[in-house]
Formats: structure tokens, C-alpha cells, sequence
């Protein structure tokens, strides 16, 4: 079977295709993504960098002919309507919560035709999960506090109290698969966290943990800077944050 040629209008599923071993596919990312070396290979080119992530040229996406073009979020819908209004195949995504992200994992593979290692990617990924679930139970479950955002202070929403759950902790700020939210002071303080997750948007680990202790919340947890990527991202990456979630909380674990 020929290789499709697949255009990526996300990071996430840039990131997944790449961990499933079919980054060779891709003829098409955004200035956002960050391809492995031998993306494209199957195509005999780099992949091109069709724009950013909310503003691509559709017209250099139709300059590479896709077989497929996949997008991810709510933030992208419109986009992939968009899409195949020019008559292109849309793999659509818009996971809300863990399952759904480990769901997706699977679903790309199929659009892409690799559904073994889509099937097994997913596999993998509820293989480190239940790694992590075992491995902190029955432990104390610290109260945690999750910021994606900062001016103004925004508690994580989506797939990220799943991963305070699994991680060994306890998430009472937004429910899972609930989007993001703008959060009061004082609904944080009356919860008392142990820990506060800084994971801002766009900053990798460039924040500065006196954005929660300067910020005059009579709170007093142990505050921890994680690459927003680990968390903000519905990809392989979200593993290897919820790995390091439940280092952090509980630090005597072996994983």
C-alpha cells in the first residue's frame, strides 16, 4: 500500500503520528510542530511548514496534494470545515478527557492507515496508566491545584484533572472533559492545595513560581513548574506528564 501523504495542522497529532512511527507520512506540518528527523522520508522531503496553528495557508496545503489532513480541538473546528469545504479528508479531533485522548491515539492511526499502530500506541499509553494507578494506590491523595493560564488565573480543565486523578491526587477545581476556567482566589484557598501544577500555555517551563506565592492567596503549597506541553498537550507527551505528576506528589515511588 502506497503511503498516504498527510498534512498535520497540529502539534498534538504531529506528535502522536511521530510516536507511532508514521512521522515518514507527513508532507505538511505547522510552524508550531516539531517533527522528528526522519519526517516526510516516505515522501523524499522534509515535511513543509504550511503556517501556524489557527491561521495555515490552505492554499500551500493544496499545493501538497494530502490524502489526509488532520486537525485537533474545538479552537480548530471551524478550520477543518473549512478544509473540506476545498474538498480534502478531515480527521477531525476534539478529545475532552484521558479516554479520549488514549481514544485518539487509535483513531489517527486509522485515518492514516496504520490501525495496528494506532491500536497499539493507545495499548501502550492504558499499559503506563495502570503502571501509575498501581503504583500509587492506596496512598494519601494530596489536594493539587492546576494553572494553564496566569493573567487571569485560569484552573485546567479537559484531560488534566484525569491526570491529577490517575497521578495519585485530588483535583476538586474543574470536572473532567470541562473546559479551562478563570478561578477566584478565594475557591482556591478554600480548598487549601498541597501542590500548585504551573503548566502555562506557550511557556514551556518559563514560569516563574512566584506567579502563585506573589500572588497575596493565603494558600501555601509546594509549587511545581511542568512543561505546559507534559499537560496542555492531547498527545503521547500527556504520559510522560502524568508521570511526572505522580513523582512530584508522591516522590518515594518507583515507576
Amino acid at each position: 500500500m502506497t503511503d498516504p501523504r498527510v498534512v498535520s495542522l497540529a502539534p498534538s497529532t504531529t506528535a502522536t503520528l511521530s510516536s507511532m512511527g508514521a512521522a515518514e507520512t507527513l508532507v505538511g506540518v505547522t510552524h508550531h510542530c516539531d517533527p522528528p528527523e526522519d519526517a516526510g522520508s516516505a515522501h523524499g522531503s522534509d515535511p513543509v511548514a504550511v503556517g501556524g496553528w489557527l491561521d495555515p495557508s490552505l492554499e500551500r496545503v493544496a499545493e501538497l496534494s494530502p490524502d489526509v489532513v488532520c486537525t485537533s480541538d474545538g479552537l480548530q473546528a471551524d478550520l477543518a470545515e473549512e478544509c473540506r469545504a476545498r474538498g480534502f479528508d478531515v480527521d477531525h479531533r476534539e478529545p475532552a478527557t484521558l479516554d479520549d485522548v488514549i481514544e485518539t491515539f487509535a483513531a489517527r492511526g486509522a485515518a492514516i492507515g496504520r490501525p495496528n499502530a494506532g491500536a497499539d500506541l493507545a495499548a501502550d499509553a492504558r499499559r503506563r496508566l495502570d503502571h501509575v494507578a498501581d503504583a500509587v494506590m492506596g496512598r494519601d491523595r494530596p489536594t493539587v491545584y492546576c494553572e494553564e493560564w496566569s493573567d487571569p488565573p485560569m484552573a485546567a480543565g479537559n484531560w488534566v484533572p484525569d491526570a491529577v486523578r490517575v497521578a495519585g491526587g485530588r483535583y476538586p477545581f474543574v470536572a473532567a472533559g470541562e473546559r479551562s476556567r478563570a478561578i477566584d482566589g478565594r475557591v482556591v484557598e478554600s480548598a487549601a492545595p498541597d501542590h500548585a501544577v504551573l503548566h502555562v500555555c506557550g511557556h514551556g517551563t518559563r514560569t516563574d513560581p512566584a506567579t502563585i506565592t506573589d500572588r497575596g492567596w493565603a494558600i501555601d503549597p509546594s509549587v511545581h513548574v511542568v512543561d505546559d506541553s507534559l499537560l496542555n498537550q492531547p498527545s503521547p507527551a500527556l504520559l510522560d506528564g502524568i508521570e511526572r505528576l505522580a513523582e512530584l506528589f508522591h516522590p518515594d515511588i518507583d515507576l
